[in-house]
């Protein structure tokens, strides 16, 4: 069983590896969905953490129907991970039929050779999963990332499983969203899928003494990874 923490920060990347994940998912802007992390937080999180790290590629929120300048920004991303020594990257891209864009996920699945690719919820997106899945395994990703086309992986669980025993190990299949250490043993049992991926965040309280008190979303502080939740986690799938 493998568990994957996306961490928003260096200090998510830091308290992931503490509480024993074994692979961190790096992005930012997690309230939007994830963003690609900043060349800074990229170089940081190499150098505090040694476990394996999967850099999402992602360079705007919203939909997954990319222009062609979005698309050299996301190329020129993977070149980027692949100098700083990643293990793996975390992309996503579809046509406005609904459907995989084949073509362009190969271009970076084959860029990014030879780390780990993975295909993110653009899947939860997309018009038919099991048309999709074939799609992906077509693109040469490595794994898929979804929570059943739901929500949540918990609301999605039925086809996830279904998404497992059509894989037939041509491609692993990571359940992801709405899980935590209150609900991952019953998933387990209800997804025969070896990954996992969580964010095991809580609330971040700000140090700030003065705040303007009309501006209170410019002041918050964005939820953390926590080293506590994520090792229950750990505890829960390692049995």
């Amino acid at each position: 069983m493998i568990l994957e923490i996306c961490a928003n920060s260096v200090r998510s990347a830091i308290n992931a590896e503490e509480g024993g994940a074994d692979r961190i998912e790096l992005c930012e802007n997690l309230s939007e969905g994830g963003t690609t992390p900043s060349y800074g937080l990229l170089l940081k999180a190499r150098q505090q953490v040694s476990i394996p790290i999967h850099v999402l590629i992602r360079p705007r929120a919203g939909d997954f129907l990319y222009s062609d300048l979005e698309f050299e920004v996301m190329k020129e991303d993977i070149k980027l991970c692949k100098e700083l020594g990643f293990e793996g990257v975390v992309i996503g891209i579809l046509k406005a039929d609904g459907g995989v864009d084949v073509e362009r996920t190969r271009i970076l699945t084959d860029l990014a050779s030879p780390m780990t690719v993975t295909f993110h919820r653009a899947f939860d997106c997309c018009r038919n999963p099991e048309e999709a899945l074939e799609e992906v395994i077509a693109s040469g990703c490595d794994l898929i990332l979804s929570s059943g086309l739901k929500a949540t992986a918990e609301e999605g669980a039925s086809l996830l499983d279904k998404l497992v025993i059509q894989a037939k190990e041509r491609i692993r299949i990571m359940p992801g969203s709405g899980i935590h250490s209150g609900n991952i043993s019953s998933l387990k049992e209800r997804i025969r899928a070896n990954e996992w991926h969580a964010s095991a965040k809580s609330p971040s309280k700000s140090a700030m003494l003065y705040q303007n008190s009309d501006l209170t979303d410019m002041g918050k502080q964005p939820s953390v990874s926590n080293a506590a939740e994520v090792r229950k986690l750990r505890s829960v799938l390692k049995g």
